[in-house]
């Protein structure tokens, strides 16, 4: 499937869909950088590379919304090939890159593990490279330790969601350290007192906004009784 390709006025998003899951590998960058961030390598990683090939591109850094293994497949072929580039996921994650049962890969028979982490994150942390700024906001719910990366600086802001908050869904919680009080909480006190027409990336699916997902998700958004007087201050 051919990459997809948005703007806004500040950062360009490149996205990789990856089989055998449809996940999204997004890669960020500045309009006039050849630097660049790549968020989730998937179990599909040529495809990145060939995209970075095609467009010039460099990764500088490459993070992590979570361990699961269709998020972190590719890791591996992107430290072999910009082994400068540090990988980075939130702290109570990174064991899931170094193993096969929590990461989700052993069950489905094809075990693969990651590089360990280079860097651990923590909630408000920011993030700067390639030109960009992203802070780091924790996630709980379809992983223990999820995080979510916020471009402020973008018009309107960027939200790459990983499996938090899909269009019309949620992530997961059904896996051993996930937890649906956890999801459903971090969505409503930290991504729903976002602007409404914030930008929400997610690790499957199609982009969305958290103003359509504040109206119309049924299982966290006024269909499943949020409201906007339920926002926290």
């Amino acid at each position: 499937m051919p990459s997809e390709k948005m703007n806004d006025q500040s950062v360009s998003c490149h996205s990789v869909l990856s089989h055998p899951f449809e996940e999204n590998t997004f890669i960020l960058h500045r309009p006039d950088h050849s630097e660049c961030l790549v968020v989730d390598p998937g179990l599909e990683p040529e495809k990145i590379v060939d995209l970075l090939t095609k467009n010039n591109l460099t990764p500088v850094a490459i993070l992590n919304t979570h361990g699961h293994s269709d998020h972190i497949a590719g890791n591996a072929e992107m430290k072999q090939r910009w082994p400068d580039a540090p990988l980075i996921i939130g702290r109570h994650d990174a064991p899931k890159l170094t193993d096969p049962v929590k990461n989700l890969s052993a069950p489905f028979g094809l075990p693969l593990v990651s590089p360990p982490a280079d860097r651990l994150i923590d909630e408000g942390e920011c993030l700067r490279f390639a030109g960009i700024e992203l802070q780091v906001l924790d996630t709980p719910g379809h992983s223990c330790g999820h995080v979510v990366f916020l471009c402020r600086h973008c018009q309107p802001y960027l939200l790459v969601g990983g499996d938090v908050l899909f269009r019309g869904s949620i992530g997961r919680t059904d896996f051993p350290d996930g937890s649906f009080e956890d999801l459903q909480r971090c969505i409503h006190e930290k991504l729903f007192v976002l602007p409404s027409e914030t930008v929400v990336l997610p690790g499957h699916g199609p982009a969305t906004t958290i103003g359509q997902e504040q109206r119309f998700n049924p299982f966290v958004g006024m269909p499943a009784g949020w409201a906007p007087a339920n926002r926290s201050k």
